[in-house]
């Protein structure tokens, strides 16, 4: 095993490092040194001293899913009394609140409802883009998984239908952690994770660029962290279509999933390995929702270079207690304390200009 002080001039240097290197890193690297090396690779990705921000709204057009996923706080059963489909007059109204905030996109996600089929979904993009000047960033692989098999469409022609709807670019949505046997025991009817990287290959086939996300701190290990991010990291060798990585926490309240909740400082651990490891994705993105506003800050110093979204809805993670808000004038602040120039972005990373 080579010695931290190697792996980190190897760093330095512009060199790759590979899997081992890596988890040498997560498991041994002091975490100042391992912010040290982050950062200063963060610098080089980024030299100018800003920090950017996008303001979006997550709308979630059901919470009734099929999947049943241990980790899930938000989901529910078809004929529970708290499920829902989103009315049309809501969605009008969430989308018009957030044109007036200055928002630039929506972050649209749901479960997969075993009621609603493929018309469904291009009817929502066709009304939201006929009526709205806003950006779609939309329907995780599971969620494009759910439409191909109810449609009886290839993943690659369902992509097309939903583009030609009006969809812009794919979350990352649905990975947690993209190890088979990690899914098996959260999410025994959701897709594997082959089928994730396939959905997301399609889309950048098309020209769709997507996000790409890990959930970690539940039943996974260290080892198997780093083989999620192999295989992002592979992916975007081959493809070049991930705009940023978004790494965060499993929050464990009103979850089947009895878990001692990730530290803050294991969440930073993790942070600048991925930014460490991942040198081919350009954007890391902190995780202020499942952190809280302080940690979001210090993740400035641990490789992220982008907040991500004011989120002026947010229900998923609420659902399991947690409820950090952060508006987008104190985003700002936290910002420009840290040191840097808060500039507004859209989902493609290019600047709002007049922000």
């Amino acid at each position: 095993m080579k010695s931290l002080e190697t792996l980190y001039s190897k760093i330095k240097n512009g060199e790759r490092i590979n899997s081992e290197e890596a988890l040498n890193l997560l498991t041994h690297g002091e975490l100042l040194d391992l912010a040290d090396a982050a950062n200063q690779m963060r610098k080089k990705l980024h030299p100018e001293p800003m920090v950017t921000y996008v303001v979006d709204r997550n709308i979630n057009y059901t919470n009734i899913c099929s999947s049943g996923c241990l980790f899930c706080a938000f989901y529910r059963d078809s004929g529970n009394p708290k499920g829902y489909v989103i009315s049309e007059e809501s969605l009008k109204q969430k989308i018009e609140e957030t044109l007036s905030l200055g928002g630039t996109q929506i972050l649209l996600q749901g479960g997969l409802h075993p009621g609603l089929d493929f018309d469904y979904y291009l009817g929502l993009l066709s009304y939201i883009k006929s009526n709205f000047p806003i950006h779609i960033h939309g329907f995780s692989p599971p969620e494009i998984l759910f439409m191909a098999e109810q449609s009886g469409l290839s993943v690659t022609d369902t992509l097309k239908k939903l583009i030609e709807a009006g969809l812009g670019s794919i979350p990352g949505g649905g990975a947690e952690i993209l190890v088979d046997e990690v899914r098996m025991q959260l999410s025994p009817k959701k897709y594997r994770s082959e089928q994730w990287l396939d959905v997301m290959r399609k889309a950048h086939q098309l020209n769709l660029r997507t996000t790409a996300t890990m959930m970690f701190g539940h039943i996974e290990t260290k080892e198997q962290i780093i083989q999620h991010l192999m295989k992002i990291r592979d992916l975007q060798d081959e493809t070049g279509g991930f705009t940023a990585f978004i790494p965060w926490t499993f929050q464990p309240d009103h979850t089947r999933l009895n878990v001692k909740k990730a530290t803050a400082v294991e969440y930073l651990r993790v942070l600048s390995v991925s930014r460490l490891f991942l040198d081919n994705i350009d954007n890391i993105q902190a995780s202020w929702v499942t952190q809280g506003d302080k940690i979001a800050q210090a993740s400035l110093f641990f490789g992220a270079n982008d907040l991500g979204s004011t989120m002026i809805e947010e229900n998923v993670v609420a659902a399991a207690g947690v409820s950090f808000r952060l508006p987008k004038e104190e985003m700002i602040r936290l910002i420009e304390n840290a040191g840097y120039q808060p500039r507004q972005r859209d989902c493609f990373y290019n600047l709002v200009e007049g922000e």
